[in-house]
């Protein structure tokens, strides 16, 4: 069985692909499975899901929790997005980092962000369903915007025509939030056994596992 490897300083996000089965009546993808992820390092236990509905060239984020940090496995059940995990915690070799993926319904790929990363998406597809497993229940007094276009971090968006929520609009930029004590702080590698520590990856290709 592969072995997964963080795509930031460990332990940061992870890419799993899945094998969707397909025939004649349609598809079906597990879409997790506690032994299996924890035999592949994710030990983690969800307590809130959450299924979003979003129309293409809708960005929602970026988004997190401060305290009660949340973790979120995400995938997409139909149609294709642009998801993207941003490393804010206060004093980690990759702050500032960012990764993004395309996730879709027909690629089947997944993606876990832990808690200390910023999260968003735009729908590529005309209308996408997001699943997401979180580690945390939603604490509205606890959630944060980072600005989706904040020039420190220069995600690459696709699209030249972003619709934001008026939330996302007013997001405020990463040095902002560090300056009002509003990130989590890094609390140091937690290197899993047998695990290599991988370079620092600005959306770059990740690793494929699961």
């Amino acid at each position: 069985m592969p072995q997964p490897q963080p795509i930031l300083d460990p332990i940061g996000p992870i890419l799993f692909q899945r094998e969707v089965h397909r025939d004649q009546r349609g598809a079906f993808v597990e879409s997790y499975h506690e032994g299996r992820y924890e035999e592949l390092g994710l030990r983690v236990r969800f307590v809130q899901t959450n299924c979003s509905t979003t129309l293409g060239g809708v960005l929602r984020g970026l988004h997190f929790q401060h305290p009660h940090g949340q973790g979120k496995l995400v995938s997409v059940t139909r149609g294709e997005v642009f998801d993207v995990a941003v490393d804010i915690r206060v004093g980690s070799p990759t702050f500032g980092h960012w990764y993004g993926k395309e996730l879709s319904a027909e690629n089947g790929f997944q993606l876990w962000i832990p808690e200390g990363f910023g999260h968003g998406f735009i729908a590529l597809s005309p209308e996408a369903d997001l699943l997401y497993h979180c580690t945390a229940q939603y604490d509205p007094i606890s959630e944060r915007t980072l600005r989706y276009d904040d020039p420190e971090l220069g995600i690459e968006w696709p699209g030249d025509r972003h619709i934001l929520s008026p939330k996302d609009e007013a997001g405020r930029s990463l040095s902002t939030l560090a300056e009002k004590s509003l990130l989590p702080r890094y609390e140091g590698p937690r290197q899993p056994e047998d695990r290599s520590e991988p370079e620092p990856v600005t959306g770059a290709a990740a690793p494929v596992v699961l």
